[in-house]
């Protein structure tokens, strides 16, 4: 079913006006939009359109020269990566980032550091009211594990795993969080057919399941078509569209800048 279907919330984050350079450098210019919850927004465009400043800005890894962040009503200029993560906000990335030498397992209990709430000292520890908190927070993470059917490779490290499955554990990480938005760069890329049939599945899975609001980047034109319910197209910095699948893919502006669809004759 594609996720047009469904209903949205409130808008949980406004993006206004926001402007970002680096030196002379312009990589956002003007750029406003929405996301409302429980939707799926794709941002697409060329490479070095912005997109993944964007999500940088969004969770405070950039800070914007100009413009502002609404993130559940509350205004911000800039938004700090802790602050982004302590509000509700998780991200995965273009390259994986996971902790090789661990284990699936515990690369997602990494995702359960902000949940945990006893002393490090006890932690240290390991006893009392630090170890009945280690075991709640790997429960959760163990049905994260099933969920996105990983059993197999709970314990392998994750330097051994495939591409595809190391992706995988990234998004178990990012959603051991609890995220209320969920920022997905490119989730995947460098897959088969196979792995981004299952990925697109767990996207929406998430949404639905979980109520997941999610921002996703992606280069693959029929993911993007199949399983977001509005876009977002960025092209040299600016936005060029906003829609539906179906009013982007029919903007000529869109076919010329991306889609690569010659004009009627």
């Amino acid at each position: 079913m594609n996720a047009v279907t469904r209903e949205f919330g409130d808008t949980l984050l406004q993006v206004d006006n926001i402007s970002l350079a680096f030196g002379g450098v312009k990589a956002l210019s003007n750029i406003s939009f929405e996301i409302k919850e429980h939707e799926i927004l794709a941002i697409i465009g060329p490479n070095g359109a912005g997109k993944t400043s964007m999500l940088n800005v969004i969770n405070g890894f950039y800070h914007p020269n100009d413009g502002t962040i609404t993130f559940r009503g509350e205004v911000r200029r800039q938004m700090r990566p802790h602050v982004a993560a302590t509000q509700g906000i998780a991200r995965t990335f273009q390259n994986v980032a996971l902790f090789r030498g661990m284990s699936t397992l515990d690369n997602i209990m990494t995702g359960r550091l902000l949940r945990m709430n006893s002393n490090p000292f006890l932690q240290a520890l390991h006893i009392g009211p630090a170890r009945r908190d280690e075991i709640a927070n790997r429960e959760k993470c163990e049905r994260i594990i099933d969920f996105l059917e990983i059993q197999a490779i709970r314990k392998t490290p994750v330097g051994r795993l495939p591409y595809g499955l190391q992706k995988r554990v990234e998004l178990g990480r990012a959603l051991a969080m609890e995220p209320t938005l969920l920022l997905l760069d490119e989730p995947m890329a460098g897959m088969n057919v196979e792995e981004k049939e299952d990925m697109s599945r767990f996207v929406l899975d998430v949404n639905d399941e979980f109520g997941t609001t999610i921002a996703l980047i992606e280069h693959d034109m029929g993911v993007v078509m199949d399983i977001s319910d509005r876009i977002v197209v960025l092209d040299y910095g600016r936005k060029l569209a906003e829609g539906t699948p179906d009013d982007v893919s029919a903007n000529q502006k869109v076919i010329d800048a991306y889609l690569g669809v010659p004009h009627d004759d």
